[in-house]
């Protein structure tokens, strides 16, 4: 059964989120004075830190927390709320963490300014989202994550990535290089992304089979919910949160679009 107490404390999951902390922290702190525009006069970006540091704590607790256990052997659902954490909060709260002068000076150089202008385009950032999040979901794929720990971390990381150009063109910390886009281009954005990914919530929500034999065999934790109730509600959950969130961005966008025009 579920080991409540079982926190994954592997090297390379901590080492990898202090590394990131640390880097966060030298680069805003004693290196701010070469890296900022106004040097010692920047003060300390103290709003942007909590958003950083929040977004590495949210992304431990969806990984390391019990429930990747709950997700990789018991409830297809649990697996869908942890990649659900990884694609929304997470991406929004890093990419909303990192101040201005921290990224354009790194995007302006001329060979890094080449390949983000192709690889933030807004077309390249929802293509590249779409095709990772949906062919993770074939089964010959996910039910490999789901027996393989290397593979189940690649997984994630590219959940992970992925979700960070899905929010760039709408989040970008760059004003320089490849800023935000323009108002109109987020809602047809989100609109677009939202259409191209309904193939595998079609998939995964009417499905007659279970998908991932994984799931089909787990011990139920929750004994009047079986296997099928259980990937309808991962499908449901997919769909739904997925819909919500293209609105919300949608409408961030038209309301910042009517302040824009009205000024």
């Amino acid at each position: 059964m579920i080991d409540w107490s079982h926190w994954h404390n592997e090297p390379y999951l901590i080492g990898g989120l202090v590394f990131l902390g640390w880097l966060y922290a030298i680069t805003t702190g004693p290196l701010r004075a070469r890296l900022a525009p106004r040097g010692e006069g920047e003060p300390y970006p103290r709003a942007h830190a909590i958003k950083f540091y929040a977004a590495l704590i949210l992304f431990y607790l969806a990984v390391g927390s019990p429930l990747d256990q709950i997700g990789e052997r018991f409830l297809f659902s649990a697996h869908m709320l942890q990649h659900q954490l990884l694609i929304y909060p997470v991406p929004i709260l890093f990419l909303l963490g990192l101040p201005v002068w921290l990224v354009d000076p790194l995007l302006e150089r001329p060979l890094m300014r080449r390949v983000a202008r192709l690889l933030f385009n807004p077309i390249v950032c929802g293509l590249t989202y779409t095709i990772v999040i949906s062919v993770w979901h074939a089964p010959i794929l996910y039910g490999w994550a789901l027996r393989d720990k290397v593979v189940h971390v690649i997984e994630h990381l590219m959940f992970f990535a992925s979700a960070l150009l899905f929010w760039w063109p709408q989040l970008s910390p760059s004003q320089v290089v490849v800023p935000r886009s323009r108002y109109p281009v987020q809602i047809l954005y989100h609109l677009g992304v939202l259409i191209g990914m309904m193939p595998v919530y079609a998939y995964v929500t009417f499905s007659k089979e279970i998908l991932y034999p994984t799931y089909a065999f787990a011990p139920r934790i929750i004994p009047s919910f079986d296997p099928a109730q259980d990937q309808l509600l991962a499908g449901t959950m997919m769909q739904l949160v997925s819909a919500m969130v293209a609105v919300a961005a949608g409408g961030v966008a038209f309301y910042k679009w009517y302040q824009k025009e009205e000024s």
